[in-house]
């Protein structure tokens, strides 16, 4: 049976990919210039005769076809005289079925035009124009405004305009509300935009609190958090907590951080850290280190940072444990900076692209920020190293050498020498001066910078003590060490002074300012200066300068305590940084200065009030209500507060601000009725003149017991002193002289009535 089998050779298997690559020749274009049929139909009218209707049964036409199986072959058609598929049939082709494509039919391009873009049906409909009064309409607008709302009012916080601010953000949460309600009479509830809500109302509790409205951020944090519908509300009471802390409420503030802290995740790692070491400032504040001491240690366990590091020993210092004071300060030297090390910015190799990107690397921001961090770190090294120096060790100068040997292993070994220099210097407080230029000489063979910093010491201390040549030559070393040292350049300025050289002393202070603006020594220096050469006028711009710097300046009030414009700006710095308490001596040193100034002991009475110290402020009250009896502030403060604390003293105090408001009112219509009758005709004043003639002698009666009662007031031997003893007359006389007599009439005579009399007002005239 298998002799008639025969296996087809591995050669002659179908390749079923095969075919693919093959194409129709008619469709070869290469080859269009060699086809004579094509070149003649080109030239001749061949190629423009109209085609071959259908109407005509016919064959097949013979023409190549491709196949899958085999290369170019011509195949004649097997099917005889079958007519071709595309017969008309009631004026529409049929359509070839093989051929034909998706929507093709061939009878609907018959005797139109190529338009593959369907440019032949015209232009486009108009776009079906927005309805502007649809309610989804005015609803996308409104949304739109606050934004546009939101963002107008940070730009304002951010270019410091807090009012205009403020006014934004409550015009937005206006339309905002306005946007919800018509969003509800629209659409359900839950399509309302919760984003929208929670951005207008938490950059309205921002702007409140920027601008010191502490009650009505809170309230609307509040709003906010007890919202179910906003998520990840809770970590806001961070803010609350600190408008709290703002107001020196530090038991609500640890409250609410501690509400946030139990509320955001343990991924949120970074955030936590902060409301912890919140959490430990705010202990500081209450005075509990211990607790304080136990958050930045948890702080420096887990993340630790350069805030919280010197917090703890500060925590440390606070409770007197030396040997936890060695450890915190050790920790805090080993907190990591994370910048680059500055052997990034110098050129490897002469490469000039190389150098062309290290150039524009070297002060951009980040460069920039990475200097500002390494000067914090230096600032809180620095400054832990002198607090704890003179009580970790028995003595400052063992301290210190202990401080500067854990500084020279670390990362800030250049802090090791800034921290020497400063050993002198507790040395030169101490009086000690040996043993500081003995410390300062140490640093002749340092590196320029310490070097200058070393012998500018140097040579004031022996300018101090007379000894000018040694004075110039240290004073010479640190010049040229570094020129640009204006404490240097002052101090030789200071030595040629001292020699009588005046002008080349000019050039000295002249450098030193032009290094250092800021540097008051040598404008003074150069003040003087010039008085020496008779430049009056310069050394009067010179001093004028002086003054224009230090007006405001702590140490003004140093050396001129008396200085009235000095004490009134520390005093409001004090109230306006909430350390009422410290305003309270600047404002009584003004009272002594100024005893006839009422508000500065109202000033004083209101430190007292705000600070809390409710009695001394009523005490204080008390005092300037018995030299300033017509002072309706102080009895308003008076009423106040005796009302609050509960006092029966409240009555008469109210009773006194009732007669006064009542004189006050009675004295301001006497003066406007004057100034209406001064520009009235002369017979309207002749007749009010008439009305007024059987008050003079109550007007002159009213004015001595006037002048009794600021008799009455506290002699010169009291601490009160009036500054001057000259009675104040208080009668009225009519500028337009004795008024004519008022025919007698038959009417009742009017019983004239006293305003300023002492009876006692009635219940309806008190205050509820």
């Amino acid at each position: 049976m298998m002799q008639n089998v025969h296996l087809a050779p591995e050669t002659d298997e179908d390749d079923l990919y095969s075919g693919y690559n093959d194409y129709n020749p008619t469709y070869d274009t290469e080859e269009l210039e060699n086809d004579t049929a094509f070149q003649q139909a080109v030239r001749t009218s061949h190629g423009r005769r109209p085609p071959i209707t259908a109407k005509i049964p016919s064959t097949a036409v013979t023409r190549p076809v491709a196949t899958g199986y085999g290369s170019k072959t011509s195949l004649a058609s097997s099917m005889g005289g079958r007519p071709v598929t595309g017969v008309i049939q009631d004026g529409v082709t049929r359509p070839m079925t093989a051929v034909r494509a998706a929507g093709f039919t061939k009878g609907a391009l018959r005797g139109s035009a190529f338009d593959p873009l369907g440019q032949s049906r015209g232009p486009a409909p108009p776009l079906e124009a927005k309805n502007e009064d649809s309610p989804e309409e005015k609803i996308r607008q409104l949304e739109k405004k606050v934004n546009e709302l939101v963002e107008e009012s940070c730009i304002a916080n951010s270019c410091g305009d807090l009012k205009l601010a403020l006014e934004k953000a409550k015009d937005a949460g206006r339309k905002e509300r306005v946007l919800v309600r018509q969003r509800e009479q629209v659409t359900s509830p839950e399509n309302i935009n919760l984003d929208l809500t929670y951005s207008v109302l938490f950059n309205l509790a921002s702007q409140y609190s920027a601008n010191e409205m502490y009650a009505e951020a809170l309230n609307t944090y509040q709003v906010i958090v007890k919202n179910k519908m906003f998520t990840n509300a809770g970590r806001l009471k961070v803010n609350m907590g600190n408008i709290y802390l703002k107001q020196r409420n530090y038991s609500k503030a640890i409250k609410f951080y501690r509400m946030a802290l139990d509320q955001i995740p343990s991924v949120h790692k970074e955030m936590r850290i902060k409301i912890m070491q919140n959490i430990g400032v705010t202990f500081i504040k209450t005075g509990q280190y211990s607790d304080a001491i136990n958050s930045f240690e948890h702080i420096m366990s887990m993340a630790p940072n350069l805030k919280a590091g010197f917090n703890l020993i500060l925590s440390y210092f606070a409770v007197g444990d030396r040997e936890k004071m060695k450890k915190a300060f050790q920790k805090l030297i080993a907190v990591p900076l994370e910048i680059d090390e500055d052997d990034k910015y110098i050129s490897p190799s002469d490469d000039p692209h190389t150098n062309l990107v290290i150039e524009a690397i070297k002060n951009d921001h980040l460069r920039q920020m990475e200097r500002e961090r390494k000067a914090i770190a230096e600032k809180y090294i620095m400054t832990a190293a002198k607090l704890i120096a003179p009580v970790i060790e028995t003595s400052f100068a063992v301290g210190y050498d202990w401080c500067v040997e854990v500084v020279k292993a670390s990362q800030y070994i250049e802090l090791a020498n800034d921290l020497e220099i400063n050993k002198a210097i507790t040395y030169l407080r101490q009086k000690d001066f040996n043993q500081a230029v003995e410390t300062l000489k140490m640093f002749e063979k340092k590196d320029s910078r310490v070097k200058s910093a070393a012998a500018t010491n140097l040579s004031f201390l022996y300018y101090l003590e007379n000894e000018f040549a040694q004075a110039s030559s240290y004073a010479d070393l640190a010049v040229s060490s570094d020129r640009y040292n204006p404490s240097a350049l002052t101090n030789k300025g200071n030595t040629v002074f001292a020699n009588g050289d005046y002008e080349k002393a000019a050039e000295f202070y002249k450098e030193a300012l032009r290094n250092d603006s800021s540097c008051t020594e040598a404008l003074y220096n150069i003040g003087l200066t010039y008085k020496k050469l008779n430049r009056l006028d310069e050394a009067l711009d010179c001093f004028l300068k002086l003054h224009a710097i230090l007006r405001n300046s702590a140490q003004s009030y140093r050396y001129f305590p008396s200085n009235i414009e000095v004490i009134e700006w520390l005093g409001a710095y004090y109230i306006d940084t909430q350390f009422c308490e410290k305003a309270i001596q600047y404002f009584e040193r003004a009272a002594l200065i100024q005893p006839t100034q009422v508000k500065w002991q109202l000033m004083v009475a209101s430190c007292f009030r705000r600070s809390g110290n409710y009695q001394k402020a009523l005490d204080t009250y008390k005092d300037i209500h018995r030299k300033f009896p017509e002072n309706v502030e102080c009895l308003r403060f008076l009423v106040r507060l005796c009302t609050d604390i509960g006092l029966k003293e409240v009555q008469e105090y109210a009773t006194k601000l009732k007669r006064l408001e009542k004189k006050k009112e009675i004295r301001e219509q006497r003066i406007k009725s004057g100034r209406d009758g001064s520009g009235g005709s002369r017979s309207k004043r002749e007749s009010s003149a008439g009305s007024d003639s059987g008050q003079n002698c109550s007007a002159s009666s009213k004015g001595e017991r006037l002048s009794a009662k600021l008799r009455a007031l506290p002699g010169t031997n009291e601490p009160y002193e009036s500054s001057s003893h000259k009675e104040i007359d208080a009668s009225y006389v009519d500028p337009l002289g004795p008024q004519a007599e008022r025919p007698k009439t038959a009417a009742r005579k009017r019983i004239e009535e006293d305003d300023f009399a002492d009876e006692e007002l009635g219940d309806d005239l008190l205050p509820e």
